[in-house]
């Protein structure tokens, strides 16, 4: 048999049949739990007889962990730094505690890292935390979860502009857009070689929700509207960066949202009470259009799934949906949902890793369980068959349901084996350790780039283009004029910066709308610029719409509509439109913003997902060819998504934009059709 590798900080080494292993328990004598040579299951089962229930109960929590290099001046550091012991307010009012007394304390396993940290200063971070780990008394490795840091958060001009350390491609509806599956892949592979070389080894990723309600804000994370597509792409991703089956050199996935989070009621969202419900008005919708991205997903075997904040309602829905046979048992978060997690999610689609809740199902979004004690709702969760919670700090919820017997003892532990397999698997009980020194040289280098950025090529699509305008190459724009502006909010509270940042964008508004047009000019030599657009023949306006929040609920439904509400200067466009001969424009899509007030203007118009403007272009310089194509249908108009005096919308927030029309009333029509006649229909796109 093949010696694993062995690493140890603090604990000793047991030699046992010529080989080596971890002293875990420190006694000398070879635990089972402690010898790689038997399964995960069995090595998990015997920790978990050995583990006291304060010691079970902080196994299932997860929760944000500040680290050192985020402490303001005097704030308590440890370990030269390192780890933050700081005691107090920490994000969206949840409470930070400091990192030595989370894990030999509370003995908490779980952390996310929310930091947009260097390479190097992850791994630092992370091997310093093992090494608190491996010290206490039964030395359970932790493991740390990160949301994706691969992808763009708002539009930049190239990988130089972006504060991003990791290796950047275009946001997922981009990578969607390409309908390449090698650029799918190779996403992927990059992320999950430059997740391990941190000592990351638990992705809070992807989502595999149905887009089905356009003001959805979160819809930008997803991989479009059309389960056929969503349901190819997630296999994927799941399988490289875990491999066939998880072992030494994985990175483990959590799926999200279950049972899919884009049947919103007319876009709220269930982070606030306003969204708090799932919406199924149209029989069959759960079956035909939101679960088939999580039953490919579940043949890929994802070590976790994350389910949704949202509560199924029966009132607002047709039921029975598929493939429930009776209306929904309860009217309770699916967390808590034992007909959801146990009886659909595990015994229908065969899930057999862990269900991990989404922060803060609780405390602050328990919806449906608002009634109940912590404890009660600790003990609920853990009877549903969801097997860990996101965002509580203190397990003390959970060993109080343990003291109380409020859970029974075989439902507690069949959860911490599930918990504690993934980390056998992983091999973090024998080397958690990674190489501080390498990180940084694996992590954003020149052939990722390169890859990522034909990538970002690829997510432009091309929507008009009326008199061949397009291609600006060499041939056409001779003699001609060129004026280039971008359009964008300018003017952020700091709280709407504080919240963009937790999303992963650091932007700087009015420096991006100064530099862009400098990076394009510099880019494209061959073009002769003008600074004052009535001097121009051809106009290049590229808009960035922004709308929404991710934490809050808007005052009214989200407004999709281009205009000053959503950062767009229209009345400047109209002036530009009105002095130049040619307008080519380029909507940067996080959401499907209606293009009433725009397209008209524009004689060749093209949409990107986060899209890097010099991708951009590329294809409108004709240096690269359009491949893109819709992920999402844009809407045509506000009469498509107007809401009722009963909250219903014209079209039916839990049905795929291509398929909403065949279900709306009084002749309306959902998709936008443009000037050429063309609908803007999820898989359009228009090439040279």
């Amino acid at each position: 048999m093949k010696q694993k590798t062995i690493r140890t900080t603090v604990k000793g080494i047991i030699k046992k049949d010529g080989l080596l292993f971890k002293d875990l328990y420190g006694d000398g004598e070879l635990k089972p739990y402690e010898d790689w040579r038997l399964s995960p299951e069995e090595r998990a089962k015997d920790l978990v007889s050995r583990m006291t229930d304060e010691e079970k109960a902080g196994m299932f929590v997860i929760v944000d962990q500040k680290m050192g290099i985020s402490c303001k001046d005097g704030q308590p550091t440890s370990r030269c730094g390192v780890l933050s012991e700081y005691e107090g307010p920490g994000l969206r009012g949840s409470m930070a505690y400091p990192t030595t007394y989370q894990l030999t304390a509370r003995h908490i396993r779980h952390l996310i890292v929310r930091e947009n940290a260097k390479p190097h200063e992850l791994a630092k971070w992370m091997n310093t935390l093992q090494e608190v780990c491996e010290g206490t008394r039964l030395g359970i490795p932790c493991i740390v979860a990160a949301n994706s840091k691969n992808e763009s958060a708002d539009i930049r001009y190239n990988a130089e502009e972006e504060d991003n350390p990791f290796t950047t491609y275009p946001g997922t509806l981009g990578i969607a857009a390409s309908r390449n599956m090698d650029t799918v892949k190779a996403f992927a592979e990059t992320g999950h070689r430059e997740f391990l070389a941190c000592g990351l080894r638990k992705g809070y990723m992807y989502m595999a929700d149905c887009a089905t309600d356009p003001r959805w804000f979160r819809t930008f994370g997803t991989f479009g509207e059309n389960p056929d597509l969503i349901s190819e792409i997630i296999p994927e991703l799941v399988t490289a960066y875990q491999g066939e089956a998880l072992n030494e050199n994985s990175v483990a996935m959590t799926i999200k949202h279950f049972p899919g989070g884009g049947a919103r009621e007319n876009g709220f969202d269930p982070h606030y009470a306003e969204g708090k419900y799932n919406v199924y008005a149209t029989p069959g919708s759960l079956e035909k259009y939101h679960l088939p991205p999580f039953a490919a997903a579940i043949k890929a075997h994802p070590s976790s799934i994350m389910p949704y904040y949202a509560i199924p309602s029966n009132e607002k829905s047709s039921v029975p949906q598929a493939p429930f046979d009776r209306p929904f048992d309860e009217e309770i978060a699916f967390a808590y949902n034992k007909q959801f997690i146990t009886e659909l999610l595990r015994d229908t689609l065969g899930f057999d890793g862990y269900v991990n809740s989404d922060t803060g199902v609780l405390s602050g979004m328990a919806w449906g369980a608002e009634e109940m004690t912590k404890p009660q709702r600790a003990a609920k969760v853990l009877m549903a068959g969801t097997d860990m919670v996101s965002g509580e700090a203190d397990p003390k919820p959970f060993l109080d349901a343990i003291k109380e017997k409020l859970v029974d003892q075989e439902t507690v532990d069949r959860a911490l084996v599930r918990l504690l397999k993934e980390l056998f698997a992983l091999g973090l009980f024998e080397n958690p350790y990674v190489d501080e020194e390498a990180a940084d040289a694996q992590v954003n280098t020149e052939e990722s780039r390169k890859q990522a950025y034909l990538a970002h090529q690829e997510s432009v699509v091309v929507l008009k283009n009326q008199k061949g305008l397009l291609p600006l190459d060499e041939a056409a724009m001779k003699e001609k004029k060129v004026y280039v502006e971008l359009f964008c909010k300018d003017d952020y509270t700091e709280k709407e910066l504080e919240v963009m940042a937790l999303s992963g964008s650091r932007v700087d508004p009015k420096k991006t709308i100064a530099e862009f047009a400098q990076s394009v000019k510099k880019d494209h030599p061959e073009w002769n610029f003008v600074e004052d657009y009535h001097q121009a023949d051809v106009a290049i306006l590229v808009l960035n719409p922004t709308s929404g929040s991710y934490f809050e609920a808007t005052p009214s439904y989200l407004e999709l509509n281009i205009m000053e509400e959503t950062g767009i200067h229209l009345d400047r466009i109209k002036e530009i439109r009105a002095a130049v001969p040619n307008v080519v424009m380029h909507v940067n899509l996080n959401l499907p913003f209606l293009m009433t007030n725009v397209e008209p203007m524009a004689d060749a118009l093209s949409v990107g997902f986060c899209s890097f403007g010099q991708a951009v272009m590329d294809v409108l310089s004709g240096r690269a060819k359009p491949v893109g194509k819709l992920p999402i249908t844009l809407p045509g108009s506000d009469a498509a998504i107007a809401v009722d005096e009963n909250g219903v919308c014209a079209s039916p927030n839990d049905v795929p934009g291509y398929d909403k029309a065949k279900y709306m009333k009084d002749g309306l029509t959902y998709a936008y059709k443009d000037a050429d006649g063309n609908e803007y229909l999820y898989d359009f796109g228009l090439t040279w």
